[in-house]
């Protein structure tokens, strides 16, 4: 079943749009254009004669003040980027409103396994982009700054809910496809830009800005790509992740992949999914000395899986995804009426480092995006395409059913358009279908939370339910009564930004 041929439009409001705002704040913005005045505006000449600064000056100093108020800004969120995982989360209240505990937010948030990523992704919400520009955005750098997790090379699977017209549609890569023996051939960039084409609100060169830069000019490695590294040594991915001597990067050290860079540079160029896959397909055909596939990847939008149940209606990604199966368990349970499975199920117990790369956006009216990938294992095939910068996956036809893949969206009713909307997506193993079933029968069976029990969570930290399979990492979104929630499990496993 496809989709309309007319693209489903889907927006929201600016956030600096007034029907977004409190009074305070909107006063608080006049106020701000009167004491920072335009340095290009025009000025009076009498003016600049009664107040003794000739024109060109006051341009100037103008100019520094913006300069300052900027570098003051930048210092201030540096200060906040350097605090615990935790608060990356937390939000000063805004002058003369009410603020909330970490992870609630008023217009949206982004959850990813890395700090920087979920920054840019709050960067693309607060310039005006909607879930789908700072899921895709957030992505992008995941691919430059968790090479052990995903990248350019990885298999996409995402689940998007649309609050303005209720549809929920799946994103897929297509079939795994070889490129060359034991080499998965990349879908990233087709995928991304065919989900971005359809639903993204800001022009598809900006969300490449962030990604390209931490390319060009190198990202710090952080905790979990350390000991991925160490884990798996550094066999085929010197010199991107070594140092001279051969020995892996440690957390803290700076890479940089300029070759990757190139390729985002490219891309950023196309128009046309087809032609965002050849920014990377043709250089890398050349690598290997293979002709570019004459059918590349065909990622597609269709409608998701669904379930109703009595609390609404659930939604998942189709097969070859493991979502029939997680649908298939969920309605077994509920049809049995049996309680909630105990004990969880095995869940990342085994797992050295990710298989898997999993983030999740959300925002107040109740537009979800969650977004998983895959290399197949850690680094998958080690591949490192010199040209590129790319590691390719070991993601092929016969070695994957993409049981890592099922994202899950609760709508709790079509017809009621305030209706709270909960995300689940996991990093795991073939075991996450199970682990994800035990945790929205555990929601199913607590029922909604309540306002009251809403605020109560809002002024501490989130933790982890003891009921909920807390051996791997499930993210969670919620948007309820006009709000943006999220929460990761186990705590602090993945930073969060929201405004």
């Amino acid at each position: 079943m496809e989709l309309a041929a007319k693209p489903v439009v889907y927006q929201k409001l600016l956030p600096q749009e007034p029907s977004l705002e409190s009074e305070e704040e909107v006063e608080e913005e006049e106020t701000s254009e009167v004491l920072i005045p335009n340095p290009w505006r025009h000025q009076d000449s009498s003016r600049n004669k009664a107040g003794g600064l000739p024109g060109t000056w006051a341009r100037v100093v103008a100019a520094l003040l913006l300069l300052a108020v900027g570098c003051s800004l930048a210092v201030r969120q540096l200060q906040n980027q350097g605090s615990s995982i935790g608060s990356l989360g937390s939000v000063a209240p805004p002058p003369g409103g009410h603020s909330h505990g970490p992870g609630v937010y008023h217009h949206g948030a982004i959850i990813s396994p890395a700090v920087t990523c979920s920054h840019l992704g709050r960067e693309l919400l607060v310039a005006g982009g909607n879930v789908v520009d700072a899921g895709v955005g957030a992505a992008l750098c995941l691919a430059v700054v968790h090479p052990h997790a995903t990248g350019l090379g990885a298999m996409f699977w995402g689940l998007f809910h649309d609050s303005s017209s209720g549809n929920s549609t799946a994103l897929t890569s297509g079939p795994a496809q070889t490129l060359a023996p034991g080499l998965g051939l990349p879908t990233a960039l087709p995928t991304l830009h065919l989900l971005h084409a359809r639903f993204g609100r800001l022009p598809w060169p900006r969300l490449l800005v962030g990604p390209t830069t931490l390319a060009q000019e190198g990202f710090l490695v952080d905790t979990p790509l350390a000991r991925a590294l160490a884990a798996r040594g550094t066999e085929g991915l010197c010199p991107l992740l070594c140092h001279a001597d051969g020995t892996p990067l440690g957390a803290g050290a700076r890479a940089t992949n300029p070759q990757l860079a190139a390729v985002l540079r490219r891309a950023a160029l196309a128009p046309t999914s087809d032609l965002a896959g050849d920014a990377l397909l043709s250089p890398l055909a050349g690598d290997l000395g293979v002709e570019v596939p004459s059918a590349g990847p065909r990622p597609t939008l269709e409608p998701a899986r669904q379930l109703p149940v009595p609390q609404g209606i659930l939604f998942t990604t189709p097969g070859p995804s493991a979502g029939p199966e997680l649908l298939a368990l969920l309605e077994a349970a509920l049809r049995s009426g049996a309680p909630v499975p105990a004990p969880c199920p095995p869940f990342l117990q085994t797992a050295v480092s990710p298989e898997n790369s999993a983030l999740a956006a959300v925002d107040s009216s109740g537009s979800v995006l969650l977004l998983t990938s895959s290399l197949n294992c850690s680094f998958g095939s080690a591949h490192l395409s010199p040209s590129t910068g790319v590691l390719l996956s070991n993601l092929v036809a016969k070695s994957t059913s993409s049981a890592w893949a099922c994202p899950l969206i609760l709508r709790g009713s079509l017809d009621d358009t305030e209706a709270d909307v909960l995300g689940l997506v996991a990093s795991g193993t073939p075991d996450v279908a199970r682990a994800m079933t035990h945790t929205i029968l555990s929601h199913l069976a607590a029922g909604p939370p309540t306002q009251a029990q809403h605020q109560h969570q809002g002024q501490q930290e989130p933790t982890e339910h003891p009921s909920t399979c807390g051996q791997g990492t499930l993210l969670q979104v919620a948007a309820h009564t006009e709000h943006a929630h999220v929460s990761s499990i186990p705590h602090g496993c993945c930073p969060f930004q929201g405004f």
